[in-house]
């Protein structure tokens, strides 16, 4: 590659820049905001943790282990992984650092990138962001309903309606090895290729998850877990229905729906939106026994989620809705001349102060070329100093959408502008 040739963004990685990454921020910390209403504490997660974490908590039958992980071997020799998902993370940290060794159940929430090797499609990406919840624990279907809620609070305060929630129980480990080995006889009589067929031998539930047209049609009269519940297991999914009634979350009930882990047990759920394509869902979760035991904690209990920012973002834009500042600034500043760019400047630090989003024309351009960085960068006034103005003690104040324009002190320009804005 020569020094002339430009470079480009790596494939299926999406890049977020200014207006579309206002968007993208207030999606995220509107997802975000949700779980802190519920007393979700934050954790910020490593990008990278070792192979054998997700291999072990998400399972080595899944796509996302045998295909999609990007792992690599580290100056040490040892294998590490990008984070393909956050539960087992957030498992991880909560072990290390004793965190279950308090107050049950333990409430954390977490946003950030996360990788798997994937064909790169319409909301697909190899990179991609989530927002994601654990309250790890307490086996109760009233949390259960509690975590849903949250995720359904979140694309609500979106501004979103045009998705669903579907909801089913993946069984208990009381009935879900009778379960296994019904599904695996039935799999068995079907004319599988090589590889789905070990698929079926290591997680049989996988093979329902199976996108392929001519599998869907081999399956479509499989045995279903949710008509071989255990009685404790078809409770709690009724109490964990009764909840979301009395939460005032709507749901339509999938049998057929498995997520793409191996951890999940009883609860399990996903947010679809129809307006995506065949990328419907926008986020998902359920409850995992036996996780935190596995990774070699206490036989502690939890349920959780991930919602896509990247998802729930294309979904507000199909909708025509969603949070985020239409524009960059409220207010840019025009100076003439340098001793009323150092004014304006001076300046600046007290509206960002008292939270106005301050702008100003820099390079030195005339009054002509400043006015249009005014009006392209959306702001609803301009402060307009010239020399004359310092020696008067005033700062022009110019409603852009109008062009009324009126001389206001400097000394008071800040409450000025807030007045102007409403504040």
């Amino acid at each position: 590659m020569t020094e002339s040739t430009a470079f480009a963004g790596p494939k299926g990685v999406p890049d977020y820049f200014p207006p579309a990454s206002d968007r993208f921020l207030a999606v995220r910390d509107t997802l975000l905001g949700a779980t802190r209403l519920a007393g979700y504490g934050y954790v910020e997660l490593p990008v990278f943790e070792e192979t054998g974490l997700f291999a072990r908590g998400v399972g080595e039958s899944t796509d996302v282990v045998s295909k999609e992980m990007f792992s690599f071997t580290d100056r040490g020799g040892r294998s590490v992984t990008l984070r393909p998902e956050g539960t087992a993370g957030v498992m991880r940290t909560v072990i290390e650092h004793g965190l279950d060794r308090g107050q049950l159940p333990v409430k954390l929430a977490y946003a950030g990138q996360f990788f798997r090797a994937e064909q790169p499609q319409a909301g697909r990406y190899r990179q991609f962001h989530q927002v994601g919840v654990e309250a790890i624990g307490v086996d109760d279907p009233a949390l259960d309903a509690e975590v849903i809620a949250i995720a359904d609070e979140g694309f609500r305060a979106l501004g979103l309606t045009g998705y669903r929630l579907e909801l089913t129980s993946l069984g208990d480990a009381t009935c879900r090895p009778a379960y296994r080995d019904k599904l695996q006889a039935f799999l068995a009589t079907l004319p599988l290729d090589e590889a789905t067929r070990r698929r079926a031998e290591l997680n049989p539930l996988r093979v329902l998850d199976d996108k392929r047209p001519e599998v869907r049609e081999l399956v479509a009269d499989a045995p279903l877990m949710v008509d071989h519940l255990s009685d404790d297991a078809r409770t709690h999914y009724e109490q964990v229905k009764a909840h979301l009634g009395a939460l005032g979350v709507k749901y339509v009930e999938n049998p057929r729906m498995v997520r793409g882990l191996d951890y999940y047990t009883k609860t399990c759920f996903e947010f679809v939106h129809d307006g995506l394509g065949s990328q419907s869902g926008i986020g998902g979760g359920g409850r995992y026994d036996g996780l935190m035991a596995r990774l070699g904690g206490a036989e502690l209990s939890g349920v959780g989620f991930g919602l896509g920012v990247d998802r729930a973002l294309l979904a507000c834009q199909a909708e025509g809705v969603g949070p985020g500042e239409p524009t960059r600034c409220d207010v840019y500043g025009v100076p003439l001349g340098e001793a009323a760019k150092a004014r304006l400047v001076g300046l600046s630090a007290g509206l960002r102060a008292a939270g106005v989003r301050f702008d100003l024309s820099y390079g030195g351009r005339g009054l002509k070329g400043a006015m249009k960085g005014a009006d392209r960068s959306g702001a609803r006034y301009a402060l307009v100093l010239g020399e004359r103005d310092i020696e008067a003690g005033v700062v022009q104040l110019k409603e852009l959408a109008t062009g009324e324009q009126r001389s206001v002190p400097l000394d008071d320009a800040v409450v000025a502008v807030r007045e102007a804005l409403g504040r």
